[in-house]
């Protein structure tokens, strides 16, 4: 049977598939053949079912390949991959970004000569985010790798066992990946991480976030449109905020995490912050940038919520004008402090998530009628669709140029997509 390039599937957040992007290159350049590499995420135990059954499928679908487990999931439970048969190698989220790993792969027999599990301490782990890719995403927009790790201890989360301790690419090396992106063309890049507000703790002199974001705008004077990614409100200093006012190139599109709107509940979770503050970010933002829309993640169901307690989040969403919803309905992931609360029954967590994801469809209604007759500056992502600066999609009736910005009067709306 002749070789065949390896084959990739990518599971959960953007970080995953951008680090999918990282060990394409990586194998390629090793020359891995006749391996199929599943790029796990373990954010709910949903999460990891979904992997286990994702790799049977695959297994079935190509009998005569080495399969090759990563990602958190990998990271956070290796025996639960290794002791599956269909599993040939399981590599941590550190191992899966060194070029050494991937080298030893190379030829037919590679896994003979491997221990099946090669995981480490991720918490020992120091260096900066790694592999940089240049040009992840489409053709018209960036994602730019800033961050990675997380310091934080939420009740709830596994993620810093899968990721490790936060961990900063300096200033200077975002800056020169930025300005080779916006050379090969791209009018957009997105600013990533798994705790992105807490990029800069720990380089030299301790930046923050928008020391970063004010520098790019100021070094990389060609770039037209720089976005941030999910970013917890309670760390956002003043020089984003100054940002927010005064820089139309920083895209009016925050997506915050804030998990819930009841100040127990919260507590619960080890946030650090209030629905006050949540409240408070939003206000000084819509302030500072009238235009200015929010996403948001929340958590319906977390263990001890009443139906007090959940009103309080389903009312954050009118109190903090929140557009995008991404609700997660509780599941117990094992090994985490909220696993071993008092949980919600199930039914009650679906209709909960049931009812958060309606108001967020009214909130998207009313962000979308109020664009008509509005003036955008649309990225094109392909020839019939493109975001406003906002994030919102917008769908034309004939070709435009793909990765260009066209500016446009809003006439209609069909389902979640603007038309212009």
């Amino acid at each position: 049977m002749a070789p065949t390039a390896p084959k990739f599937t990518t599971l959960g957040c953007r970080l995953n598939a951008y680090e999918t992007e990282a060990m394409k290159e990586l194998s390629a350049a090793a020359g891995v053949e006749n391996a199929v590499i599943v790029n796990t995420c373990a954010v709910t135990a949903e999460a990891v079912r979904k992997a286990r059954q994702e790799i049977r499928k695959l297994r079935r679908d190509n009998p005569g390949a080495k399969l090759i487990v990563t990602g958190c999931a990998a990271q956070t439970e290796p025996e639960t991959f290794s002791n599956m048969a269909e599993v040939d190698l399981v590599i941590g989220n550190t191992e899966k970004m060194q070029p050494q790993i991937w080298a030893a792969m190379k030829g037919p027999d590679f896994i003979g000569d491997t221990e099946k599990v090669q995981v480490d301490d991720i918490m020992s782990v120091t260096e900066t985010a790694g592999h940089l890719i240049d040009g992840f995403g489409s053709r018209s927009r960036a994602y730019v790798q800033v961050q990675n790790g997380c310091d934080h201890r939420c009740t709830f989360c596994i993620i810093p066992f899968g990721r490790g301790n936060s961990r900063s690419v300096p200033a200077g090396v975002v800056v020169d990946q930025i300005k080779r992106l916006v050379d090969r063309g791209y009018n957009e890049v997105v600013l990533t991480g798994v705790d992105l507000t807490s990029w800069g703790a720990d380089l030299p002199a301790a930046p923050r976030l928008g020391d970063l974001v004010m520098r790019i705008l100021k070094l990389v004077p060609d770039l037209p449109r720089l976005r941030i990614s999910s970013i917890d409100s309670i760390e956002v200093d003043d020089n984003l905020m100054q940002a927010i006012a005064t820089e139309p190139r920083l895209m009016p599109h925050l997506h915050l995490s804030l998990q819930a709107g009841d100040d127990m509940i919260l507590k619960r979770m080890k946030r650090r912050h209030l629905r006050d503050d949540a409240i408070r970010f939003c206000e000084d933002s819509k302030r500072l940038r009238p235009d200015m829309t929010f996403g948001a993640d929340i958590i319906a169901g977390f263990p001890t919520e009443t139906e007090a307690m959940f009103d309080n989040s389903l009312k954050l969403v009118d109190d903090c004008d929140l557009t995008w919803l991404h609700v997660f309905p509780y599941s117990p992931r094992p090994g985490t402090p909220a696993a071993r609360m008092p949980q919600v029954h199930g039914t009650a967590i679906k209709s909960r998530a049931a009812r958060l994801r309606a108001a967020g469809e009214a909130q998207v209604a009313r962000h979308l009628t109020a664009q008509l007759g509005q003036t955008h500056h649309i990225l094109m992502e392909n020839p019939r669709m493109g975001r406003t600066e906002q994030f919102t999609e917008v769908t034309f009736g004939a070709d435009q140029t793909e990765g260009g910005i066209v500016t446009a009067r809003i006439t209609g709306q069909h389902g979640h997509q603007l038309t212009a």
